[in-house]
């Protein structure tokens, strides 16, 4: 049964939740109206598995028997977070300077959303790169899956290299610079 395409639409508005357990969330529009069902499936094209409740979304809606859903995704900001640092690690950091930081490939090593952290590696290094929950948070996410491909800028914490910033790769290549060469290696393997 082909659909009347006629119906999308882009919609700006809210994340209201969204559970990568069950795969999927809703989306509040700043217009109003029914929920917006938002399928893991639709977010994975967009090049993330999750996204933090809050964080601000323009997607594509399409009107079905079933309601409205979300076809694709366009943008998504980070939800608005206090003033200041997010871990004590941070705290010394301008954040103008971290902005100065090189974004770097990673691929997710582990990630445990009920103990709050886990661990990424760096394309072409050996040592681990601690990812803190809040930081996801912060970025705009809200889980990672293993083996997915992230862009981070990196500090070396008080308990070792850690990321400051984590971005889906999809958003740092379109968006910002990453190490030419590294990104180069991260796209051959």
């Amino acid at each position: 049964m082909a659909e009347d395409l006629s119906s999308m639409q882009h919609v700006e508005g809210q994340v209201k939740w969204f559970d990568p357990a069950k795969g999927y969330g809703f989306v509040v529009s700043d217009q109003g109206g029914p929920d917006i069902l938002l399928h893991v499936n639709v977010l994975r094209n967009f090049g993330q598995s999750s996204v933090a409740d809050g964080s601000r979304i323009e997607v594509v809606i399409h009107q079905t028997e079933r309601g409205v859903q979300a076809v694709e995704v366009v943008s998504i900001t980070p939800p608005v977070r206090a003033e200041g640092p997010v871990l004590s690690d941070f705290s010394h950091l301008d954040p103008e300077e971290l902005q100065g930081y090189p974004l770097e490939p990673a691929r997710v090593k582990w990630f445990d959303k009920a103990k709050g952290f886990g661990f990424a590696n760096v394309f072409g290094r050996d040592e681990d790169v601690f990812l803190h929950i809040e930081v996801l948070r912060q970025s705009g996410l809200a889980d990672l899956q293993p083996g997915e491909a992230l862009a981070m800028r990196v500090i070396d914490g008080r308990r070792g290299r850690m990321a400051a910033e984590v971005l889906a790769w999809e958003a740092a290549v379109e968006g910002a610079t990453v190490e030419p060469q590294i990104a180069e290696d991260a796209a051959v393997s």
